[in-house]
């Protein structure tokens, strides 16, 4: 294999010692773990809570300030792609699997078991789908637009290599050449092997729970184990055609089915009810967003709700954000930095925040006005069935079931090989183009995580690889807004120098 580099070697060994540790037979790893997440989440969940939003703070501040007219390349590039397949591309890699995964169960869950308040009152529906826009609004996309926007900035107008590195230049300089950058590079790639492996999981539960719920089969763990297998035959052959072929089709192909998907269900669901829900929703979401933001219950000594939902989303979009960030630089080539900025959180997140009215929305009404007793299917056989139980009481239910299956599959397959693509990228030196044989390497090793943590403990397995994951990066990503910010600063500075000359 050309040009991989010494992150590829040592981030390799170091994940295939997991995946041979996790199938080890009396492996402790569930056991090892599940402390090391305790530990993270006592003492620092403080810490995830105060960066995530101030990822958001420093994001719209961008946008109101002196740099938002830099561009993301060279002052003559223009945008690669357009809006739609840009918006789809980064929609596709960023939340996709996650958005159907919890798309009925987030709001549902609040629903009967609320942050604060009682459930299952209106109250509780309202603060279900706040919650459900909050953890699925601006602070994930702000994540995914801090690391991108530096890693585009630094790529294409600077030329530096797109590795996360290379973003911290400004402030150590050349140590991030030798054996400083290795490490960051290794913490890059650890993190996205396991925030991806948490979709990748997440996916397999849900495809081989909506199949059996379809098709009246069993779930069982070793069926999820060959739905990864097989999934991971077609996403290898996707990651294989490289970017404008394979993950640009399939992007496009997600939106498409999403949109058809959450049409089908708005008009055919309570759609009055829906379209209000999400316009007061939204308004609470923006009102209360300050309070959210920085919520935690010091006087409270059981914190599980906060640790199992809002810590656990914001570790797991910090360990998703270099592979997402990666592959949203890539596409933004063009943009300028208020114009990338808007677009990466504005607009994903509208459409999240619609899309758990329509399927949230139609499971609360469902439950509240219905009288039916969705959440039991949740307590009975998991989080992964909630969709397909909803499927069951609107119009042609069994067709939509079918799919949301094969929608959820798309998604698989392009959250997959866009890692696959980011991986090798991480661990060839930046490189744009990286090899099949490199990318084909990753995509086992995706695999194998995916799981692993399957076998070792299912969702709870997938959470805790999250949690660990992220706080490493969490750091790096701080430090990379305060690189990012000096190499802003002495651009101003060199132009206005260079403006002066030319007086």
């Amino acid at each position: 294999m050309k040009k991989v580099t010494r992150v590829f070697y040592i981030s390799a060994i170091v994940a295939i010692i997991f995946i041979i540790w996790g199938i080890l037979p009396g492996s402790n790893m569930d056991n090892v773990t599940n402390q090391i997440q305790s530990f993270i989440v006592d003492k620092f969940g403080w810490f995830y809570l105060m960066s995530a939003t101030g990822f958001v703070i420093f994001s719209i501040y961008l946008i109101f300030s002196k740099y938002g007219k830099i561009k993301l390349g060279k002052p003559n590039d223009e945008p690669e792609y357009s809006y739609i397949t840009w918006f789809a591309m980064l929609f596709s890699a960023g939340m996709g699997i996650g958005l159907v995964f919890w798309g009925a169960a987030e709001p549902l869950s609040h629903y009967h078991t609320p942050p604060f308040g009682e459930p299952t009152t209106n109250d509780a529906a309202k603060t279900a789908m706040q919650y459900s826009f909050f953890h699925w609004g601006l602070h994930p996309w702000a994540v995914y637009a801090t690391i991108a926007m530096a890693l585009a900035y630094f790529k294409f107008r600077k030329q530096a290599p797109g590795v996360v590195s290379a973003i911290l230049e400004p402030l150590f300089g050349d140590k991030v050449k030798g054996s400083l950058g290795t490490i960051v590079d290794f913490i890059v790639v650890f993190a996205t092997i396991f925030g991806v492996a948490t979709s990748l999981g997440l996916g397999a539960k849900q495809i081989s729970g909506g199949l059996s719920f379809v098709f009246d089969f069993e779930d069982t763990i070793m069926l999820q184990l060959i739905i990864i297998a097989i999934v991971t035959v077609f996403y290898m052959t996707s990651a294989m055609t490289g970017l404008n072929k394979g993950i640009k089709y399939l992007s496009n192909t997600n939106i498409v089915l999403a949109l058809l998907l959450m049409i089908f269900v708005l008009f055919a669901g309570p759609t009055n009810f829906i379209m209000d829900f999400f316009t007061t929703t939204f308004g609470s979401y923006i009102q209360n967003l300050p309070n959210m933001s920085f919520r935690l219950t010091p006087f409270d000594t059981d914190n599980t709700w906060i640790n199992d939902w809002t810590l656990f989303y914001w570790s797991w979009w910090i360990a998703w954000s270099p592979f997402v960030g990666t592959f949203i630089a890539r596409v933004s080539r063009g943009r300028t930095i208020r114009e990338f900025v808007l677009g990466v959180l504005l607009v994903p997140t509208i459409f999240g925040g619609l899309w758990f009215s329509v399927f949230g929305g139609t499971a609360i009404n469902l439950e509240h006005f219905g009288g039916i007793n969705l959440i039991q299917y949740i307590n009975d056989f998991g989080e992964e069935i909630a969709l397909f139980a909803l499927f069951e009481h609107i119009p042609m239910g069994f067709i939509i079931s079918i799919l949301a299956i094969l929608l959820i599959s798309t998604f698989f397959i392009t959250s997959a090989d866009s890692a696959t693509f980011v991986l090798g990228m991480q661990t060839t030196g930046g490189s744009l183009y990286p090899s099949n044989s490199v990318k084909f390497v990753w995509g086992i090793i995706q695999s194998g995580a995916a799981a692993v943590l399957l076998w070792q403990g299912g969702l709870q397995a997938l959470q805790t690889a999250s949690i660990i994951a992220a706080l490493p990066f969490a750091i790096i990503l701080i430090l990379v807004v305060f690189s990012l910010l000096k190499a802003f600063k002495e651009e101003r500075h060199d132009m206005e120098q260079k403006r002066k000359h030319r007086v």
